[in-house]
């Protein structure tokens, strides 16, 4: 019985990675950004950060209790969750709106299609459309960005995030390069850099974000084909249609949203090639949104609609069998 060979279902590679694992590692590499959102936007938004942790665990419990599932909210992933869609509010919003839509992105966009690994959205980014369709006022409105490092609500003017105020400047029929509309407010590629501009609470700090993707790259758990021919895309096509590639790198959910949302292992194509495809059209629809569309921002809308071409993408993208001969036609 010990020489006889024993042949168990595929596949065969085995690795000690386990979700848990996986997750807390993710968690680890958003610390940055939970710091630079704190130093940037004060404690309000360490706060926000936890109810909506907080309630994305709790609603994850709840159900899978009502379900009678086993209870899994130790793996991490309901507590990531909560942290990235914390990541998309403004720092005035109230607090009963993140803690709706935390519960929303669980219930609906996770548990509702059998939890984890079954969700074909980003449930962050599910919970967050839910909050803009259901409070667009206080999820889009000038008096619920804070300016950084005061935390205080400023003017209309002031408080505008860096992609609105461009917007709406080209919209009023400006001359003006983006660079001195910018200039005329304090802001330049060194302030959207790091993070010193309005905006949603995780997304504003580009660095912060890139420390934590290159260590998730370096680790293999995240596929650096989706964020460079993501914002590959927006910078090229951009830059051909006569705008600054740089700001609508640096500006806005981009950096959010390609290191970390656009890279969800469950809602991202398998093979390479698809998740270079996945990449081409979110840069694609990213620009639309943000040229041709009434919205100053694209990355979420874009992400979701993405999700919902995922199957087709893996469908065509199958990568060739290994040894695989074509048979020749008679």
């Amino acid at each position: 019985m010990d020489k006889m060979l024993i042949v168990s279902a595929n596949p065969h590679i085995r690795d000690k990675s386990s979700i848990a694992k996986i997750m807390y590692i993710v968690i680890l590499s958003l610390v940055p950004a939970i710091f630079a959102s704190y130093w940037f936007f004060g404690f309000r938004a360490i706060i926000l950060i936890l109810i909506a942790m907080v309630s994305c665990v709790v609603t994850e419990a709840a159900i899978q209790k009502f379900r009678k599932k086993p209870v899994t909210v130790y793996d991490g992933s309901a507590i990531l969750t909560g942290i990235l869609l914390a990541f998309n509010v403004p720092a005035n919003i109230p607090w009963w709106i993140v803690m709706l839509g935390s519960v929303f992105a669980i219930a609906i966009a996770k548990q509702a299609f059998g939890g984890l690994g079954y969700n074909i959205f980003n449930p962050a980014l599910i919970g967050r459309a839910f909050m803009l369709a259901s409070w667009p006022v206080e999820m889009t409105s000038n008096k619920f960005w804070t300016q950084p490092y005061t935390g205080e609500t400023m003017d209309a003017i002031s408080s505008a995030t860096p992609l609105n105020l461009v917007k709406t400047a080209l919209k009023d029929g400006s001359t003006k390069e983006t660079v001195e509309i910018l200039a005329e407010k304090g802001i330049g590629y060194w302030e959207l850099f790091i993070g010193n501009v309005s905006g949603c609470i995780g997304e504003t700090s580009f660095l912060a974000l890139l420390i934590g993707v290159i260590a998730l790259i370096i680790l293999g758990l995240v596929n650096w084909r989706v964020p460079f021919f993501y914002i590959g895309t927006v910078f090229i096509m951009t830059w051909l249609m006569g705008y600054d590639p740089i700001f609508h790198v640096l500006a806005g959910g981009l950096a959010l949203g390609a290191f970390y949302m656009a890279t969800d292992m469950v809602t991202s194509p398998i093979s390479n090639n698809g998740n270079i495809i996945f990449a081409l059209g979110l840069g694609f629809l990213t620009v639309s949104i943000r040229v041709w569309g009434g919205y100053p921002e694209g990355v979420s809308y874009s992400i979701l609609i993405m999700n919902c071409l995922v199957p087709l993408i893996n469908k065509f993208s199958v990568p060739k069998k290994f040894g695989f001969v074509k048979p020749k036609k008679a």
